[in-house]
């Protein structure tokens, strides 16, 4: 069952600014900086631009994603990964083993740099920024990123030294920009879904995350895979239940009561009431007479529909 949005109680309750305690920032510096990601992660950052941000995620061997960043350049040697601050430290210890000689350093610069978003009418204080998602703009010490929207409201991160001035702007709670996150259909991996889903199953290759003609990274031959062979069984949805929800918690169908069908990537409370959430779950059960959480007879989920198109499969 499909449900239409709450775009009413959205737009009344996010137009403003909220500081961003859960992300954090790897920086990456050197002269092999942009070489040495472009072969980690899901996303060419070999020909990155200063005028743009890439979704990428850190693969293991199985394809499976273990962290998801919003990387961008500061300059031509320095690249700054905004991450899921519990996932910061075991992610660089990670990508640091295979630094070897490469000529960069990564470091947790997340106490160098505060991190803000903006959304609604809290967008217009800042530098115009293209309209497209992941166009980026510098104004100074400071970086904008332009985010995919949330039932039609833009939103945008906002990154500067720990030193500057915080944006202008109403305040709303860091809440209310995890909600706007879940309905931006863009999931942020964390630690209670690490090495849950291939890239594709949290919608990637149809939000920027994932290019299919760069060079290898870790896991880039299943991922090719699933998207070249039409193999793709599962995807990512909106929900809504009127029961908390968590990222990591199982999701049922009724037409199958003896094992979960998907997984809640993410969720966040609603403020219409109840959570909303970004759920990656089979195809055939999108399509199912109803879908359940924790368990067959668990509170009801109801689907919302995606605020983007799905790439066709290849």
């Amino acid at each position: 069952m499909i449900i239409q949005p709450m775009s009413d109680s959205f737009n009344a309750a996010l137009h403003g600014v909220a500081p961003l305690p859960h992300l954090g920032i790897i920086r990456a510096e050197g002269e092999d900086a942009a070489k040495f990601l472009h072969g980690q992660l899901t996303q060419d950052f070999a020909l990155l631009g200063l005028s743009e941000a890439h979704l990428a995620a850190l693969c293991s061997a199985k394809g499976r994603m273990l962290a998801s960043f919003i990387g961008f350049k500061r300059s031509h040697s320095e690249i700054l990964l905004v991450c899921s601050r519990d996932l910061l430290a075991p992610t660089l210890k990670r990508l640091s083993m295979f630094v070897l000689r490469a000529k960069v350093k990564l470091s947790d610069a997340s106490a160098n740099f505060a991190l803000y978003g903006l959304a609604g009418r809290a967008t217009e204080n800042v530098a115009a920024i293209a309209p497209s998602p992941w166009s980026k703009t510098d104004a100074g010490s400071t970086t904008l990123i332009r985010l995919h929207p949330a039932d039609g409201l833009p939103r945008v991160l906002w990154v500067a030294p720990a030193t500057e001035t915080p944006p202008a702007g109403n305040s709303i709670s860091p809440d209310a920009w995890l909600w706007s996150d879940v309905r931006s259909g863009v999931a942020t991996v964390t630690a209670p879904i690490v090495e849950a889903f291939v890239p594709q199953m949290l919608n990637y290759e149809s939000v920027g995350g994932v290019n299919f003609k760069k060079g290898c990274y870790p896991g880039q031959e299943i991922v090719a895979r699933s998207q070249f062979r039409g193999t793709l069984k599962r995807r990512a949805y909106l929900a809504h239940c009127a029961e908390p929800l968590q990222a990591g918690a199982e999701v049922f169908d009724l037409t199958d009561a003896s094992q979960p069908c998907g997984t809640v990537a993410q969720a966040a409370m609603a403020a219409g009431g109840g959570f909303d959430a970004i759920i990656s779950i089979q195809t055939s059960s999108a399509a199912g007479p109803g879908l359940r959480l924790g368990q067959a007879d668990g509170p009801t989920l109801a689907l919302l529909p995606l605020p983007y198109q799905l790439l066709d499969d290849i």
